[in-house]
Protein backbone atom coordinates (compact mmCIF):
# COMPACT_ATOMS: atom_id res chain seq x y z
CA UNK A 1 0.00 0.00 0.00
CA UNK A 2 0.85 3.71 -0.59
CA UNK A 3 1.45 6.13 1.82
CA UNK A 4 -1.62 9.25 0.21
CA UNK A 5 -2.34 12.69 1.35
CA UNK A 6 -4.54 14.49 -0.13
CA UNK A 7 -5.70 17.91 0.30
CA UNK A 8 -8.64 19.49 -1.39
CA UNK A 9 -9.46 23.27 -1.62
CA UNK A 10 -13.47 23.77 -2.81
CA UNK A 11 -13.56 27.00 -4.23
CA UNK A 12 -16.36 26.73 -6.79
CA UNK A 13 -19.71 26.64 -4.28
CA UNK A 14 -22.27 25.52 -7.17
CA UNK A 15 -21.59 21.94 -6.70
CA UNK A 16 -22.43 19.32 -4.98
CA UNK A 17 -19.86 16.96 -3.67
CA UNK A 18 -18.42 14.68 -0.79
CA UNK A 19 -15.01 15.82 -0.24
CA UNK A 20 -14.53 12.11 1.62
CA UNK A 21 -15.66 10.45 -1.52
CA UNK A 22 -12.76 12.24 -3.82
CA UNK A 23 -10.09 11.56 -1.26
CA UNK A 24 -11.25 7.70 -1.31
CA UNK A 25 -11.08 7.96 -5.13
CA UNK A 26 -7.21 9.64 -5.31
CA UNK A 27 -6.04 7.10 -2.55
CA UNK A 28 -7.82 4.02 -4.49
CA UNK A 29 -6.01 5.42 -7.78
CA UNK A 30 -2.73 5.65 -5.86
CA UNK A 31 -2.98 1.94 -4.35
CA UNK A 32 -3.87 0.37 -7.57
CA UNK A 33 -0.55 1.70 -9.36
CA UNK A 34 1.75 0.79 -6.64
CA UNK A 35 3.30 -2.20 -6.18
CA UNK A 36 1.79 -5.19 -4.03
CA UNK A 37 2.69 -9.02 -4.19
CA UNK A 38 -0.46 -10.10 -3.34
CA UNK A 39 -1.83 -9.23 -6.69
CA UNK A 40 -0.40 -8.94 -10.23
CA UNK A 41 1.31 -6.02 -11.04
CA UNK A 42 -1.05 -3.46 -13.89
CA UNK A 43 0.63 -1.79 -16.69
CA UNK A 44 -0.14 1.67 -17.78
CA UNK A 45 -0.59 2.40 -21.44
CA UNK A 46 2.95 3.36 -21.74
CA UNK A 47 4.17 -0.34 -20.00
CA UNK A 48 5.03 2.05 -17.45
CA UNK A 49 5.30 -0.12 -14.11
CA UNK A 50 3.82 0.92 -11.00
CA UNK A 51 5.62 2.45 -8.14
CA UNK A 52 7.47 0.76 -5.59
CA UNK A 53 5.29 -0.29 -2.35
CA UNK A 54 5.42 2.34 0.20
CA UNK A 55 5.69 5.43 -2.27
CA UNK A 56 4.46 8.15 -0.79
CA UNK A 57 2.04 10.41 -2.58
CA UNK A 58 0.70 14.15 -1.82
CA UNK A 59 -1.84 14.80 -3.92
CA UNK A 60 -3.64 18.58 -3.87
CA UNK A 61 -6.68 19.28 -5.35
CA UNK A 62 -8.38 22.89 -6.35
CA UNK A 63 -11.80 22.97 -7.30
CA UNK A 64 -12.45 26.39 -9.08
CA UNK A 65 -14.42 28.12 -11.69
CA UNK A 66 -13.71 28.59 -15.08
CA UNK A 67 -12.23 31.94 -14.70
CA UNK A 68 -9.75 30.35 -12.19
CA UNK A 69 -8.58 27.80 -14.16
CA UNK A 70 -8.40 30.22 -17.18
CA UNK A 71 -5.71 31.99 -15.05
CA UNK A 72 -3.69 29.24 -14.21
CA UNK A 73 -3.60 27.82 -17.64
CA UNK A 74 -2.35 31.27 -18.49
CA UNK A 75 0.20 31.75 -15.93
CA UNK A 76 1.88 28.18 -16.10
CA UNK A 77 1.05 27.13 -19.58
CA UNK A 78 0.80 30.59 -21.45
CA UNK A 79 -2.73 29.40 -22.89
CA UNK A 80 -5.64 31.15 -23.16
CA UNK A 81 -8.00 28.66 -22.94
CA UNK A 82 -9.97 26.57 -20.72
CA UNK A 83 -9.83 23.55 -19.08
CA UNK A 84 -11.50 20.77 -17.51
CA UNK A 85 -8.09 19.76 -15.38
CA UNK A 86 -5.23 20.97 -15.16
CA UNK A 87 -2.28 18.84 -13.23
CA UNK A 88 1.50 19.27 -12.49
CA UNK A 89 4.15 17.06 -10.99
CA UNK A 90 6.14 18.67 -8.22
CA UNK A 91 7.68 15.72 -7.54
CA UNK A 92 11.41 15.79 -6.63
CA UNK A 93 13.06 13.31 -8.56
CA UNK A 94 16.67 13.90 -7.43
CA UNK A 95 15.84 12.94 -3.99
CA UNK A 96 15.52 9.33 -3.32
CA UNK A 97 12.55 8.29 -1.13
CA UNK A 98 10.78 11.83 -1.68
CA UNK A 99 7.13 11.58 -1.93
CA UNK A 100 5.17 12.24 -5.28
CA UNK A 101 3.85 15.33 -5.08
CA UNK A 102 0.82 16.26 -7.50
CA UNK A 103 -1.45 18.85 -7.80
CA UNK A 104 -4.61 19.30 -9.81
CA UNK A 105 -6.72 21.98 -10.37
CA UNK A 106 -10.27 21.05 -11.87
CA UNK A 107 -12.96 22.69 -13.10
CA UNK A 108 -16.33 22.75 -11.07
CA UNK A 109 -17.90 24.72 -13.54
CA UNK A 110 -17.20 22.54 -16.79
CA UNK A 111 -18.40 19.30 -14.64
CA UNK A 112 -21.55 20.70 -13.68
CA UNK A 113 -22.42 21.80 -17.73
CA UNK A 114 -20.75 18.27 -18.67
CA UNK A 115 -22.48 16.14 -16.37
CA UNK A 116 -26.12 17.94 -17.56
CA UNK A 117 -25.23 17.30 -20.69
CA UNK A 118 -24.51 13.77 -20.58
CA UNK A 119 -26.70 12.59 -17.72
CA UNK A 120 -24.79 11.41 -14.51
CA UNK A 121 -23.91 13.62 -11.51
CA UNK A 122 -21.67 16.49 -11.43
CA UNK A 123 -19.78 14.73 -8.86
CA UNK A 124 -19.14 11.75 -11.17
CA UNK A 125 -17.47 14.35 -13.41
CA UNK A 126 -15.43 15.99 -11.60
CA UNK A 127 -14.22 12.51 -10.37
CA UNK A 128 -13.44 11.75 -14.07
CA UNK A 129 -11.16 14.85 -14.24
CA UNK A 130 -9.06 14.13 -11.20
CA UNK A 131 -8.86 10.55 -12.21
CA UNK A 132 -7.56 11.57 -15.57
CA UNK A 133 -5.30 13.92 -14.47
CA UNK A 134 -3.69 11.36 -11.61
CA UNK A 135 -3.86 8.81 -14.37
CA UNK A 136 -1.40 11.01 -16.50
CA UNK A 137 1.18 11.40 -13.52
CA UNK A 138 1.22 7.68 -13.02
CA UNK A 139 2.45 6.76 -16.37
CA UNK A 140 -0.87 7.30 -19.06
CA UNK A 141 -0.92 8.71 -21.96
CA UNK A 142 -3.68 10.05 -24.40
CA UNK A 143 -2.21 11.45 -27.39
CA UNK A 144 -2.29 8.39 -29.42
CA UNK A 145 -5.83 6.60 -30.38
CA UNK A 146 -5.05 3.46 -28.61
CA UNK A 147 -3.53 4.71 -26.02
CA UNK A 148 -6.51 7.12 -25.37
CA UNK A 149 -8.79 3.96 -25.59
CA UNK A 150 -7.14 2.22 -22.61
CA UNK A 151 -6.58 5.35 -20.47
CA UNK A 152 -10.46 6.12 -20.70
CA UNK A 153 -11.15 2.60 -20.36
CA UNK A 154 -9.00 2.59 -16.53
CA UNK A 155 -11.05 5.79 -16.03
CA UNK A 156 -14.52 3.67 -16.48
CA UNK A 157 -13.33 1.21 -14.49
CA UNK A 158 -12.21 2.69 -11.90
CA UNK A 159 -15.25 4.81 -11.54
CA UNK A 160 -17.33 2.00 -11.58
CA UNK A 161 -15.68 0.21 -8.91
CA UNK A 162 -16.28 3.35 -6.89
CA UNK A 163 -19.72 3.47 -7.52
CA UNK A 164 -19.33 6.40 -10.19
CA UNK A 165 -20.34 4.27 -13.05
CA UNK A 166 -19.44 4.89 -16.55
CA UNK A 167 -18.52 8.78 -17.15
CA UNK A 168 -16.25 8.59 -19.59
CA UNK A 169 -18.38 6.97 -22.13
CA UNK A 170 -21.68 7.48 -20.51
CA UNK A 171 -22.85 8.86 -24.38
Amino acid sequence: MAEVVVQIAKNFKDIDVRLHKLEELVKAICNRFTRNEKRPLPTTSRGVIPAKAGTKYEISIAIVDDAEIRKVNKQFLNRKSTADCLSFDLSDNDTEGAPKSFELVVNAEVAVKEANLRGHSSEAELALYITHGLLHHLGFDDSEPEQAKKMHRTEDEILQQLGYGPVYNSK
